[in-house]
Order: C-alpha cells, then structure tokens, then sequence
C-alpha cells in the first residue's frame, strides 16, 4: 500500500510540473524578430554631456543614431546635460535641435541640469521644448547607475 501511495504522489507531482501555465512573458523576454528562439536584450544608457563643443554635441548625435539603428526599441537613453554642456539644450546656443527632436521622437530623453540653471542664472523656458530637467544631474546619473543603467561620459 505505500508502495502504491508514493508511485501515485510521484506521478502527481510529475504530472504537475509538467501542467504549469504559461505566464505572460516580460518585454525583455520577448523574441526578436530576428529569430524566435532569441530573446531582446533590453540595454539602458545614461549619457553625460558637460561640454559645450558644438564637435562634441554632432559626435553625441552620431552615437545617438548608431545605437537606435542598431539596437531599435531595445535601447532606452537618457542624455544628461550640465555645465557647459546645458548649452545644447538653450534654444539661443543649439545648433542640435533638429536632431534633438527626432531623436525624442524616438523616446530618447534629453534633460538639463536645475542647479547649473540656477548657478548660470538661466530661466527654465531658455531650453528649448523638447528638453527636460532634472534637480542635479550628476545625481541623475548616480541614481541611473545605481539601477543599473550604463554610463557614457560624452567627449571631455
């Protein structure tokens, strides 16, 4: 009899495992479109920029366009601005703007830092629209890495 009790609880527990309802899977675990057995790496970027070479800003635009060519949907960045570098994001300074609008189009953000805003007396509506802000930049950039975003430093 307990031979026929423990076959009958293996079977059960067998049978159950085997029975478990598919779940939802998350956007990460998604397959690409490249091949169904793959699945997307989500990758999230926090870039800093604290320059104010209009060189260095067409060299953030290039990276911008090859990481969204290459990476699409999968890839969430973030470009922070401070500094010298705030002045990408001034209607009266960009040369980038254009670009800047496309790419947030695609869901890149871009964001400059409040207390280089008020250290450089520079009203928020002196960014251009597309632009956002954030209270300290590089404690955006810390708390972005703390979750686990990559780091960028963009030129130097």
């Amino acid at each position: 009899m307990k031979k026929i009790l423990f076959t009958a609880i293996i079977i059960i527990t067998t049978i159950g495992a085997f029975a478990q309802p598919k779940k939802n899977l998350s956007k990460q675990e998604a397959c690409c479109s490249k091949c169904k057995t793959e699945r997307v790496q989500m990758h999230r970027i926090i870039m800093q920029l604290s320059s104010n070479d209009t060189l260095v800003w067409k060299g953030l635009m290039n990276n911008l366009k090859h990481l969204k060519a290459g990476w699409g949907d999968s890839v969430q960045i973030e470009v922070v601005t401070h500094g010298p570098g705030i002045e990408m994001l001034m209607t009266a300074k960009t040369t980038q703007q254009k670009k800047i609008a496309e790419f947030k189009a695609m869901g890149i953000v871009f964001v400059g830092c409040e207390n280089t805003l008020k250290e450089k007396n520079i009203p928020k509506e002196a960014l251009i629209p597309e632009a956002g802000t954030v209270r300290m930049g590089v404690g955006e950039i810390i708390m972005k890495q703390e979750q686990g975003w990559s780091y960028i430093k963009v030129g130097f």
